[in-house]
């Protein structure tokens, strides 16, 4: 890992988006080849997971049977004629995901979604599906995280899903919104990472159809300049992290969106807590961060984590050796 060269990754998002809808429209490799099946089963770690759950989501509002677990899980289910098993895994290296496809190896029904066509994944699958987003140079998973989100959105439309856009022209789309909020960086980008910058971390919601935001974002702070940041679903903050909102310096980037937003605003105001917005003007926000097409939840899940993922790149910038830790 060379989280230096983090940015650089960043930089390149708008052209792999791009480069991924031309790779859709023109027919991605592996999707003719998918098993048919009544059942799925979505297996990743971090953000993988995070992506596979926005589109288990959305399917699963659709009737599609799909569900996403941890490879890590030690109860999975047995192999079954009705049942696909997706693997996804940015390397194809995952220890958790290799392990837990032993069991549906040699089946025909074991699918590869992975960067890297020549990884152990990919060798053991009986079909790959590849996820095109080129070399992450810092080794911290940006684009295979959005193209995840893409290419699993494709995917399941051999099993009944049918996304609202086309998976290519949300794609696009994201890549314009990627461009937009990275050429308009200079302008938001200091208020906004100095707000965020609380002694006690950093908080992150976001509604559920688009969790992956809030958990890949506070991964981002975690990993690239490793400070403290935790997500939480919007309704379900409420429930579960509140109460620190009294005794910390809460600070919290807010993906907007959500039904409970204004539930979750109430709270922050009365608690006195900083937050940021990105997607909707809310009252009461230190500042705003919006792109065109914010208010596409695809496109939304596709490019607002850029703004975690900017600010944890400045943050890493400004203290490359983590002196911030005292350790």
């Amino acid at each position: 890992m060379d989280v230096t060269r983090f940015h650089e990754d960043l930089a390149l998002l708008p052209h792999h988006l791009e480069s991924l809808a031309g790779a859709l429209e023109a027919g991605l490799p592996g999707v003719d080849l998918l098993p048919p099946a009544s059942r799925v089963l979505v297996l990743g770690m971090g953000s993988s997971a995070y992506a596979a759950g926005v589109v288990a989501q959305a399917a699963r509002a659709q009737g599609v049977a799909v569900e996403v677990s941890l490879a890590s899980a030690e109860l999975l289910p047995p192999p079954a004629p009705d049942l696909v098993v997706i693997a996804v895994s940015a390397t194809g290296g995952s220890a958790e995901v290799l392990h837990a496809v032993t069991r549906y190896t040699g089946t025909g029904r074991l699918v590869a979604v992975t960067n890297k066509a020549d990884s152990p994944l990919a060798e053991v699958a009986d079909v790959l599906v590849p996820l095109t987003a080129g070399v992450e140079a810092s080794g911290v998973a940006c684009r295979t995280f959005r193209h995840t989100v893409v290419v699993l959105s494709e995917v399941l439309r051999t099993y009944g899903f049918t996304p609202a856009v086309a998976p290519a022209a949300s794609a696009r789309r994201a890549a314009g919104a990627n461009a937009e909020l990275l050429e308009g960086a200079p302008a938001w980008l200091p208020q906004v990472s100095s707000t965020l910058l609380g002694p006690h971390g950093t908080f992150l919601l976001a509604p559920l159809e688009r969790l992956a935001s809030a958990q890949q974002g506070a991964l981002m702070m975690r990993e690239v300049p490793r400070r403290p940041a935790w997500a939480s679903e919007t309704g379900d903050w409420a429930h579960v992290d509140l109460y620190l909102a009294r005794t910390l310096d809460y600070r919290v980037l807010l993906f907007a969106g959500s039904r409970w937003d204004g539930q979750a605003l109430d709270w922050l105001e009365h608690r006195g807590a900083t937050f940021v917005s990105v997607g909707a003007d809310l009252p009461g926000a230190a500042h705003v961060v919006r792109y065109a097409g914010d208010e596409d939840p695809l496109v939304a899940v596709l490019s607002e984590v850029l703004v975690a993922e900017l600010v944890a790149a400045r943050w890493h910038e400004a203290d490359p050796d983590f002196t911030w830790s005292g350790r």
